[in-house]
């Protein structure tokens, strides 16, 4: 990789530690665009040797902006400035509107969906008696090639005709047979993943996420999805609109 003007040395009598003023090079650089969305940046033995500092204050400074939210480590594959998406809590909409609306190219990965009994939790939140048969999708969401969120979605079984109505998009299959939620009922909390969910999503084990428990109900006020959500801490940012009307 050329030298390029933005790696000249570090000034090393600057009162600010080596690792904040690198901090303050690479967010700048992304803030002015010389590294666009998803872009990789330099290694950390790159950046070391054309700033003449030690890999221990390359690594200390791109780790604070990975807890910021301005950069996201792949594994195997290297450092990325981070894709952030604002979850805005005023319009109901599905991940691949949503995705779609911000033009970049939803997709999903397959985790289970299957047909099963409905538990005690599904069962009040749906509205359902004991033992109601339900359709569950269990699937991890990308937009474009990065992972963005996992999704355990249950639809009460009358709301499509059979399990494969669902191709990729939820919301898109309920539009179809009438049964698309017209208004929902959040819950965001903020969790720390499992090894479990950090495998599947490809970030480490503790690190931070949001937890969204989601009720969608149809125009007739019935329950017609019960979706648990968990999202990246690292690519989402919660968006509410208020009023005090």
């Amino acid at each position: 990789m050329p030298k390029i003007e933005l790696f000249k040395p570090l000034f090393k009598e600057d009162s600010a530690p080596l690792y904040l003023q690198l901090q303050k090079v690479l967010r700048d650089a992304i803030h002015n665009n010389v590294f666009g969305v998803e872009d990789a940046i330099p290694p950390e033995r790159i950046l070391s040797q054309q700033l003449e500092v030690s890999r221990i204050t390359v690594r200390k400074a791109i780790e604070g902006l990975i807890n910021e939210g301005l950069l996201t480590r792949r594994r195997g594959a290297g450092t990325f400035v981070a894709a952030r998406v604002e979850e805005s809590f005023s319009k109901l909409s599905s991940f691949s509107e949503d995705m779609a609306m911000r033009g970049r190219t939803p997709r999903s990965e397959w985790i289970s969906k299957y047909v099963g009994a409905v538990t005690p939790e599904e069962a009040l939140a749906l509205g359902l008696s004991p033992g109601s048969p339900v359709y569950r999708y269990n699937r991890i969401r990308f937009a474009d090639n990065s992972t963005m969120s996992l999704e355990y979605s249950t639809i009460p079984i009358y709301c499509l005709p059979t399990l494969d109505a669902v191709d990729n998009s939820i919301y898109e299959s309920l539009s179809e047979f009438s049964h698309r939620p017209i208004r929902a009922l959040q819950r965001v909390r903020a969790i720390a993943f499992t090894r479990e969910h950090a495998k599947l999503l490809g970030v480490k084990i503790g690190d931070p996420g949001l937890f969204i428990e989601r009720r969608g109900f149809a125009e007739d006020g019935r329950a017609v999805e019960f979706t648990k959500s968990y999202y990246r801490g690292d690519a989402y940012d919660l968006v509410a609109e208020l009023s005090a009307v």
